[in-house]
């Protein structure tokens, strides 16, 4: 879920749009074939949502997750106190497993080096082993383009130049080409998902606060994120049009891989 040094991130936030969130957890658990899985991580876990699925799927694997928030794993232990959840960050895990399945799922877009990053946990994998990944792929999506413009046109635009202007995603294509000479199978696939947000335009800045949001957010002040989550809040609305009754239908593209070894 989250791969950052400095722990902003709110697992009670975070776990506000559960439903939401658990949606392409399912589906990219549907996709995986292997059904003797003894050992099993969760990277990226999060406060533990994705590691609960993982586990109702697998119920006799022996399953560890981990994340580099201390705020998740701390939720994670809380709510799943027989598995064991590790404080680390994804590109220096040391942990090799072996494992018959690697979940990751809302996390790989916040890490850099795909090209190694890849590789790397597919090496952890047991022969027949599976990768499945997921990662919002929402970067063109007017909730993203508009923290850009936002961050761009503000008075805080100076202080926000560090914030990513684009994560480390890469299209579909790019995935095929990194993997298909090295897996013995390869299901790429993209899901445009309609949430509806109840609260409309306000609804969708609690949702994105939690992630997308973040390396804006903690690069300012109090009264500079409150100013700057108004105008974000005020040009969603113009973006994403309410029904009669205020609710927003959210359109949110995931792109899954799931890789056997």
């Amino acid at each position: 879920m989250s791969n950052h040094s400095n722990d902003t991130w709110s697992a009670s936030l975070y776990s506000k749009f559960e439903a939401e969130r658990n949606r392409p957890i399912h589906d990219l658990l549907n996709r995986i074939q292997k059904t003797d899985v003894k050992t099993a991580a969760d990277v990226g876990c999060g406060p533990g949502n994705s590691t609960e699925l993982l586990r109702q799927k697998f119920p006799n694997a022996k399953i560890i997750g981990m994340d580099s928030s201390d705020n998740m794993i701390e939720a994670a232990r809380k709510r799943l106190p027989n598995i064991r959840f590790d404080v680390a960050d994804i590109a220096t895990w040391e942990n090799d497993g072996p494992f018959d399945v690697i979940l990751s799922n809302a996390v790989l877009q916040w890490v850099p080096d795909h090209t190694d990053i890849f590789p790397a946990l597919l090496e952890r994998l047991n022969s027949g082993g599976t990768l499945a990944v997921q990662m919002p792929d929402n970067f063109a999506e007017p909730t993203h383009r508009l923290m850009r413009q936002v961050a761009a046109n503000g008075p805080w635009a100076e202080k926000l130049t560090a914030a990513p202007k684009r994560l480390d995603r890469q299209p579909a294509e790019w995935y095929f080409n990194l993997l298909h000479s090295t897996v013995s199978s390869l299901d790429i696939w993209r899901t445009t998902y309609f949430h509806p947000i109840r609260s409309g335009a306000a609804g969708v800045v609690e949702m994105v606060k939690s992630t997308g949001l973040r390396p804006y957010l903690d690069a300012l002040d109090p009264d500079e994120q409150q100013a700057f989550l108004e105008e974000y809040q005020q040009q969603l609305a113009k973006e994403y049009t309410a029904q009669p009754d205020g609710t927003v239908l959210l359109p949110y593209p995931r792109l899954f891989i799931v890789a056997v070894k």
